[in-house]
């Protein structure tokens, strides 16, 4: 018995060995000819646009390279999307690539690694051009973290001003742009230079494998805080033309949480001093042809609302009871329908299919936490759902006025969401159209009952006769 733990334990030792080698050289195979990264921080949710030349400099072709990232960036990791460039020029062009999170077995103070597929091998010597999106979100932390009605907002951001990557990096470039001029204080790693809203740091050269170097920028960033810490959307589709959309918003301002006593008379008579970091106003960007809006919370209806529209798109500015601060919060409704035939197609298998738009409505907003109920037609069978990236899925049944069996609702659910999840996705199911007359057939026949009952009573006569 002891025999064949010990053998077990040594070929589990070797196949650790053995993906570590094939990591080790997989790494050595590749090198970063040319690196530049620029992240904006204008907003409260961070973009990092990076460029990667490769190269692979071993004898076998490759069809990964790696992106590393730290473990405080991954938790505050909402989208990462990566393209490869084909072309020069007026003819480039940018053809997305897979990415899947992975693992190294020796990846250094918890380094976290996603993999990007490549369309075709690299061969020995050949280069290609990677371009890397990554948002984060909950990146910035308010310094000091309480601030007066009068004060501005003050944030750090923390990073690495070289690049984390498990290939050699012969050469890059880091910038950083804020939304205004006001910098308190950033760590220096010569070569920096500054100029106006742009911090630049580099070029470094021949950066091995792994290299770190952490800085600091203390910033100004008066920009709403805005995050949803919960929105549930329900889409209830309906055949007789409607879709009906209903949206539950728990939203807080997530800046520097507000000290002392709040003034509306100082707010309203110096709004460029006083309160610059709070917002009173918020804008939903809806489809076109909208109609019968509104705009509630648990006292009522807010009437401080704005609906614009047109034939490419609507807008709908909202005003809350009071302007938020840093740590306020406020929760309210927005209802509005749309025309069914905008949304609702049949497919060449005869399933019909909802195409709706995932994500926030919400302008420059963060979601913690979305849930997107669709309420399908009651008697709809086999639904699935087609999401363009990873999220949680399950069915429930909800009834309403004059069902029978339920509707059956699919609930799709994501965490960390953020403005650039706004794609389209689809709910597909059958339907039989004998359903439809369900319901008018049930009221016809409540209203007939009542019919014959009612001449029933009048021709029955009830007196007592002798």
């Amino acid at each position: 018995m002891e025999a064949q733990l010990s053998v077990r334990a040594i070929l589990l030792l070797s196949l650790l060995a053995l993906l570590s080698f094939l990591a080790r050289s997989s790494s050595q195979d590749i090198q970063i000819v040319n690196a530049e990264r620029r992240i904006d921080l204008t907003s409260h949710i961070i973009k990092v646009f990076l460029t990667l030349k490769v190269e692979n400099i071993g004898a076998s072709p490759a069809s990964d390279i790696l992106l590393a990232f730290p473990p405080t960036q991954v938790d505050h990791l909402s989208l990462l999307k990566a393209a490869v460039t084909v072309g020069k020029r007026k003819k480039k062009s940018y053809l997305p690539l897979e990415v899947n999170p992975t693992e190294l077995p020796d990846a250094p103070n918890g380094t976290k690694y996603f993999s990007v597929s490549l369309l075709k091998p690299l061969s020995t010597g050949e280069t290609a051009t990677i371009e890397v999106l990554y948002i984060l979100t909950h990146s910035l932390e308010p310094f000091p973290a309480e601030i007066s009605q009068s004060e501005s907002q003050l944030v750090y951001y923390r990073d690495s001003a070289i690049i984390l990557s498990p290939y050699d990096i012969k050469q890059q470039t880091t910038f950083f742009k804020t939304p205004s001029t006001k910098l308190e204080s950033f760590t220096k790693v010569e070569p920096t230079n500054r100029a106006g809203t742009e911090l630049k740091y580099g070029p470094y050269e021949n950066c091995p494998p792994h290299s770190f170097s952490p800085i600091l920028v203390h910033f100004e960033n008066n920009n709403p805080f805005a995050v949803v810490e919960e929105l549930v959307r329900e889409v209830e589709i309906s055949h007789w033309g409607n879709l009906q959309i209903t949206e539950h918003y728990k939203l807080v301002h997530a800046g520097a949480r507000h000290k002392g006593v709040f003034s509306r008379v100082e707010y309203q008579s110096k709004p460029s001093f006083s309160g610059v970091s709070s917002f009173k106003h918020l804008l939903a960007r809806l489809p076109p042809r909208v109609h019968s809006a509104y705009y509630r919370d648990e006292i009522g209806n807010i009437s401080s609302s704005h609906l614009r529209t047109d034939p490419r798109k609507s807008e709908l500015e909202i005003e809350p009871r009071y302007p938020l601060f840093g740590g306020w919060k406020a929760t309210f409704v927005i209802g509005y329908g749309l025309p069914l035939e905008d949304f609702l197609f049949e497919s060449p298998d005869g399933r019909r299919y909802l195409n709706f738009s995932f994500g926030c409505p919400l302008v420059e907003t963060v979601v913690d936490k979305l849930t997107i109920k669709v309420v399908l037609p009651e008697g709809s069978k086999d639904p699935s759902a087609v999401v363009p990236f990873a999220v949680e899925q399950h069915l429930e049944t909800k009834y309403s006025y004059l069902d029978i069996v339920g509707r059956t609702v699919v609930v799709l659910e994501k965490n960390n969401v953020v403005p650039d999840h706004n794609s389209p996705f689809q709910v597909y199911y059958t339907f039989n159209q004998v359903f439809m007359l369900a319901e008018p057939l049930m009221l016809a026949s409540v209203f007939f009952l009542l019919f014959v009952t009612s001449v029933a009573y009048l021709h029955i006569d009830l007196s007592i006769r002798k």
